[in-house]
């Protein structure tokens, strides 16, 4: 009897080792199951048969282990194959997104994805995907695909005789001699019925229409009125705007208080200072009649608008000449011509016949090469050659070629230009997903 069960435990112990010897050689670890199901698939994609083969992809991709990034390159192989079937699409961009979202993202997903995109003209996602990663990698070949696709733009259809710069979002613009406002991307706001419209500021924009002057808010309704004759109105900001009465321009508020102290002459309010004529001389001075430049100089120069401060710096002109003078004080830097700079980028400054760029200090960051020119805004300028005006980037290369018979300044991925419908509006694609130059 002993020896009986002496004979049953050993077959059992060894059955048990048997068991384990098995179950230990049957068992392979992920990477070896990855390899076994990428060969197998290996076999199916040599002769096309792509179905078959993406089960077994997506099986061996779900592994965390040596061979993941093998199995997601043939399955992505796969999907693209497949892509006009259903759902193929979705789960091509989702593994692009997987393999974009992980911490040891490489550059050439975020390329793939891009490019795929672009390739179904979806430009907007393509940039999105390029700014993401380069947020990510900081790598140059996404900076160099972004910089190539970022200035794609689209024409609206709106067009109009004239307008002004955009300020605030929104323009100034005429038709059939008569002004009014539209958002930056050329659509109407408020009806072209007005002698006169100031830019749009503080809710409110001010309007000359025969012998009125009142204030009127983004629906058109009357909010201020003037209770005196006034000739002219200039732009609003800073809650001040220029109103000529019969004492000469004087500053009055967005409620159209008139103040006591009058000017020959007084541009538009930024950053608390504007351009003022006094005694046949020009100056900058601030809301309260402080003079932060004497009037000593022939002009300030301003924009469109009337616009002459930002960035602390002011061009003022002397003898002919566009001196650059920063917090008050002369630089000692001195141009042939210039345009004031605006509150995100580089001026305008012409020299030997010739327009470039300049930072604060006076230096020129992209050399005098163009017929023409205003200051960046938005990572572009617009800049003319020959004939016609296209916009510059910062890096110096064009990045709108020169078409357009005028051309303005961006903003918000808006800008007018004028070709023979009228001025009409372009758009960056870029904006279309909101993203910001």
């Amino acid at each position: 009897m002993k020896k009986t069960s002496r004979i049953l435990l050993g077959i059992g112990f060894f059955a048990l080792l048997l068991i384990s010897w098995i179950v230990a050689a049957s068992a392979k670890s992920p990477a070896h199951k990855q390899a076994d199901l990428i060969t197998e698939a290996d076999a199916m994609l040599a002769d096309k048969i792509y179905v078959r083969a993406m089960p077994l992809l997506e099986e061996a991709a779900g592994y965390k282990a040596s061979h993941t990034e093998e199995a997601e390159t043939l399955l992505k192989r796969v999907y693209l194959q497949l892509i006009d079937q259903s759902g193929m699409k979705n789960k091509y961009t989702a593994l692009l997104d997987k393999q974009m979202n992980r911490a040891d993202a490489r550059a050439d997903v975020f390329q793939e994805a891009a490019n795929y995109y672009i390739r179904l003209n979806k430009l907007g996602d393509a940039l999105g995907v390029l700014k993401s990663g380069i947020a990510k990698l900081k790598d140059k070949s996404l900076i160099d695909l972004y910089e190539a696709k970022r200035y794609a733009y689209q024409v609206n259809q709106t067009s109009y005789e004239n307008v002004t710069m955009i300020a605030n979002d929104m323009i100034q613009v005429s038709e059939g001699g008569l002004w009014c406002l539209a958002n930056s991307d050329g659509s109407l706001v408020i009806p072209c019925e007005y002698d006169k419209v100031s830019n749009y500021s503080n809710s409110r924009a001010i309007v000359k229409k025969g012998n009125d002057t009142y204030a009127v808010d983004m629906n058109n309704n009357r909010i201020a009125v003037l209770h005196e004759a006034a000739t002219d109105i200039g732009n609003y900001a800073n809650d001040r705007i220029g109103i000529r009465t019969s004492r000469g321009w004087q500053r009055a508020t967005g409620d159209l208080a008139v103040g006591s102290m009058a000017f020959e002459d007084i541009g538009m309010y930024s950053d608390g200072y504007a351009a003022a004529k006094q005694s046949g001389k020009w100056g900058v001075v601030d809301i309260a009649s402080k003079w932060l430049i004497p009037a000593e100089y022939t002009d300030i120069i301003r924009d469109e608008l009337g616009s002459c401060y930002a960035q602390g710096a002011v061009f003022a002109v002397k003898e002919g000449k566009a001196h650059l003078l920063v917090d008050g004080k002369d630089t000692g830097k001195v141009y042939e011509d210039a345009r004031p700079f605006t509150n995100d980028g580089w001026a305008a400054a012409r020299q030997n016949g010739k327009w470039g760029f300049i930072d604060t200090s006076g230096t020129f960051k992209i050399e005098p090469q163009f017929d023409d020119a205003l200051s960046f805004s938005g990572h572009l300028a617009a800049v003319k050659q020959g004939e016609v005006w296209g916009y510059v980037a910062l890096t110096g290369k064009i990045a709108i070629e020169p078409q357009f018979m005028q051309a303005k300044s961006f903003s918000n991925g808006n800008a007018p230009v004028l070709t023979d419908q009228g001025y009409q509006f372009i758009s960056l694609v870029e904006y279309e997903r909101g993203v910001e130059l």
